[in-house]
């Protein structure tokens, strides 16, 4: 995820401070300080890319079917819903319904209904009007959309998330979930962002996720996840779910590492954790959500396993981990429930 316009051909940190506030750098310190991590994976929050498991991966045709990819593994649940964000209410994870899951349930998300949104649209790069059109996100204005980042081999982030999304998406139905993509390739460009948002809002979500490859500095590896911080400002009022939104995303933080190998972003963020304010995907949801930058596609040790169907498999794998984990209760990456959170005003 980037802002730039066009198709970039230089590195696109977003680690800068400018449109980070050090306020929410200290918000999301504080989420891990009060969490309790109970860590048993290995290396976990110090994995480098070199010895990470997923670094020794050969290198597919990127084209290749994601069907083909290996059968998904299996995950732990727990009759017990985890621990909200800074105390809980009733904004947290929707409450167990007739299509709930039960302990072995082979479908343990039916009637459950996530929304998936791919990150940028393949189409964008050739409406530059249309996507630099400002949209309100309620604490101010963003570009609809952007047009994204790629590898240095030209592997587009757009392409990269749509991939992950639908293979996602095919783990999930398969759990049982209802699963809405807000755009499928299929559209001239865009959703805008706030719309993006609207779609998880008006399809009444139990939970929504954007995915993202970063651009960061070439320097720099691994991922991060992004939570909200509250905002109730003009047409954004995200206070009820920012809590469970950030259960969330440390139950997705640490699936992910678990399934992919994947090390915990060493040029942003915290530990794999940000939350921030300036996202109009999450100060306009009124469903939980979180986004993932899956990696940074302008490290060459990233790209190439971002590159590699079967990592791609892995990611989506982690992602439908977490979900199946928030929304029936079950343990984290660790085997353990996250502890509270703190959550920033």
């Amino acid at each position: 995820m980037n802002r730039s316009t066009t198709a970039p051909t230089a590195d696109t940190s977003r680690s800068g401070a400018p449109r980070r506030a050090a306020g929410f750098r200290r918000a999301g310190a504080a989420v891990l300080g009060s969490v309790l991590l109970g860590c048993a994976l290995a290396g976990c929050g110090g994995t480098s890319a070199a010895s990470s498991p997923a670094a020794a991966l050969p290198l597919p045709a990127q084209q290749q079917d994601y069907a083909t990819a290996g059968a998904p593994s299996s995950w732990p649940t727990a009759a017990a819903q985890p621990s909200g964000a800074g105390g809980t209410t009733a904004a947290a994870v929707p409450p167990a319904g007739p299509g709930s899951a039960s302990p072995g349930d082979p479908k343990p998300l039916s009637g459950r209904t996530i929304v998936v949104d791919p990150g940028h649209n393949p189409n964008n790069t050739a409406h530059p009007t249309e996507i630099n059109r400002q949209v309100d996100v309620g604490n101010g204005h963003k570009e609809c959309d952007t047009t994204g980042t790629e590898t240095n081999a030209g592997y587009t982030e757009a392409a990269y998330s749509l991939d992950v999304s639908h293979r996602l998406r095919d783990l999930l139905q398969g759990l049982g979930a209802t699963v809405v993509l807000t755009q499928d390739g299929d559209r001239g460009f865009g959703p805008c962002v706030d719309e993006r948002a609207a779609i998880g809002n008006k399809a009444h979500a139990d939970a929504a996720i954007s995915i993202h490859g970063d651009g960061g500095p070439a320097s720099g590896s691994g991922f991060h996840v992004i939570m909200p911080a509250k905002v109730v400002a003009g047409k954004a009022d995200n206070s009820a779910v920012v809590a469970p939104s950030h259960t969330f995303g440390l139950l997705l933080r640490d699936a992910f590492h678990q399934a992919t190998g994947e090390p915990f972003a060493d040029y942003v963020a915290d530990q794999g954790l940000d939350t921030r304010d300036d996202l109009g995907g999450l100060n306009l949801s009124t469903v939980p959500k979180v986004f993932i930058e899956t990696g940074n596609m302008r490290n060459s040790g990233d790209a190439q396993r971002m590159t590699d169907p079967q990592w791609r498999q892995r990611a989506a794998q982690g992602i439908a981990d977490a979900f199946t984990a928030f929304l029936t209760g079950g343990s984290n990456g660790s085997g353990t429930k996250p502890g509270p959170a703190s959550v920033p005003s």
